[in-house]
């Protein structure tokens, strides 16, 4: 997809304040650090629309971006932040757990973890969480561009391993930094939006 257009519409915190539109939306999921802005603002060709911040744990709420009037992304608090209280923390999961089992407008969740290491045990939750509620995933492995090529498969493997990953399942290598995988994030995209359709 050519974006032209992107903005972001609201913050939310629960779903009475979710946009009412029926456009499909794209939920984006990871830890605090794993470079889930850098994702946005890549894919929709922008500097700094997604905020990209030196301090993880920065989204506290569901940000809806439109895209070209024919998606949403959205984007969702990052996981396993240490310094955000446990109360918090839950507060966020149970937001998060809310969006992705109730909206009929959800049509997959990007889930990013770090290439550079093995996925956390969150980020192995979250996936065991998407599958168990049947939504589709796109696993994107960010911050390739760190790793040696020569070591992307060993890498990929011991992520796959972890993940107890389906092959049925996209997997993408990812940088923001050289723009690997942004063709094939959205060709993976695009085709969960036209499945639906069919």
């Amino acid at each position: 997809m050519k974006v032209h257009q992107a903005e972001i519409v609201i913050s939310a915190v629960s779903p009475k304040q979710y946009p009412e539109s029926d456009l499909p939306e794209i939920a984006l999921a990871g830890r605090s650090n794993v470079g889930k802005s850098s994702f946005i603002n890549t894919l929709i060709n922008r500097k700094n629309l997604a905020r990209t911040s030196g301090k993880p744990g920065k989204t506290q709420t569901l940000n809806f971006y439109l895209i070209e009037n024919a998606l949403h992304f959205v984007d969702v608090p990052g996981y396993g932040y240490a310094k955000v209280s446990k109360t918090e923390r839950a507060k966020w999961g149970e937001m998060i757990e809310t969006y992705i089992t109730s909206r009929k407008q959800l049509k997959a969740v990007v889930s990013l973890v770090d290439a550079r290491h093995e996925p956390s045990t969150e980020d192995v939750q979250m996936y065991e969480f998407l599958k168990y509620y049947g939504i589709p995933v796109i696993v994107v492995a960010t911050k390739i561009d760190k790793i040696p090529r020569g070591k992307w498969n060993k890498h990929t493997s011991v992520i796959k391993k972890k993940l107890d990953f389906d092959p049925k399942d996209t997997f993408i290598l990812f940088s923001s930094e050289t723009k690997q995988g942004k063709e094939e994030a959205w060709k993976a995209i695009e085709k969960m939006i036209k499945e639906d359709k069919v």
